[in-house]
């Protein structure tokens, strides 16, 4: 806060434009004009999740293989909020019993012609 009034203070005495304000002290113009808007920083705030972690562990327990647009039609939210919670969570579940390695194609012989000009 010091800091950020020393640059405002200097800027109004000197007459600078926020260019070379942002010069003179090593910084980026945009945190100049931000500074001159508001001095103080904005309180942060804790975000409100649309799902609750534990509720869905609870839904995931007896329905370990449902599909994310079921699991978000019973939280009553969208399919990607399911998908994000549950990766952040660390819950994956692979539906394919084969592995993706064994399922690539693999590349055929590729044939070269002898062309004499």
């Amino acid at each position: 806060m010091d800091f950020r009034r020393k640059v405002i203070s200097t800027r109004e005495e000197e007459g600078l434009s926020i260019r070379e304000t942002a010069k003179q002290f090593r910084i980026g113009p945009a945190s100049v004009s931000r500074w001159i808007n508001q001095i103080a920083s904005k309180a942060s705030t804790t975000r409100q999740r649309k799902s609750d972690k534990s509720e869905l562990i609870k839904d995931v327990e007896p329905y370990p293989d449902a599909y994310q647009k079921e699991r978000a039609e019973r939280f009553g939210i969208c399919q990607k909020a399911i998908w994000q919670a549950l990766k952040k969570l660390g819950l994956t579940y692979k539906k394919n019993s084969t592995s993706s390695e064994s399922r690539r194609k693999r590349p055929g012989s590729i044939s070269t012609k002898n062309t004499t000009v």
